[in-house]
């Protein structure tokens, strides 16, 4: 089992570098977006996981324990996961190449280390988990990119 520790060091040194490696034109195995959709909605999640986007919780807090349960467990989010927050059809690009969204991701990434290093007990709302403290925040974000990057083959 992955240690929180080990989940930050990929965010924070490998994640890029594999997005980086990923060609522009690989089709998801799963999903309707493309690589710079993901990477585009990677940074939104992102910005939530900083609190710098806020979202009410969308999950009954009766199911709260249930989620973060899985959220904490090594069980990965399963191919075509819905995602009442997403739209039918992925949005158009913000970004005119795969370069400019992947540097997006790093600018969010490194704010969002910023944010917890600043305030380490911070707790930012998650709309499907609830409030989470910096190591579940960790947990989402790094089972969240696995996630993404197994849609495209990448692990």
């Amino acid at each position: 089992m992955e240690t929180i520790a080990s989940k930050t060091a990929f965010l924070k040194y490998d994640y890029i570098k594999k997005l980086m490696d990923l060609d522009a034109h690989t089709v998801a195995a799963w999903g309707k977006m493309n690589v710079q959709q993901m990477i585009e909605h990677m940074s939104d999640y992102v910005r939530i996981a900083s609190g710098k986007t806020v979202y009410a919780l969308h999950t009954a807090e009766d199911r709260l324990p249930k989620m973060q349960g899985f959220l904490m467990s090594d069980k990965p989010f399963q191919e075509n996961t819905p995602n009442p927050l997403m739209p039918d059809v992925p949005p158009m690009v913000r970004h005119v190449k795969k370069e400019d969204a992947i540097a997006e991701l790093e600018q969010e990434l490194n704010y969002f280390f910023e944010v917890f290093n600043a305030h380490p007990n911070a707790k930012h709302m998650n709309p499907f988990f609830g409030e989470l403290d910096y190591p579940m925040q960790i947990q989402l974000l790094h089972k969240h990119a696995m996630h993404h990057l197994r849609q495209f083959g990448v692990v």
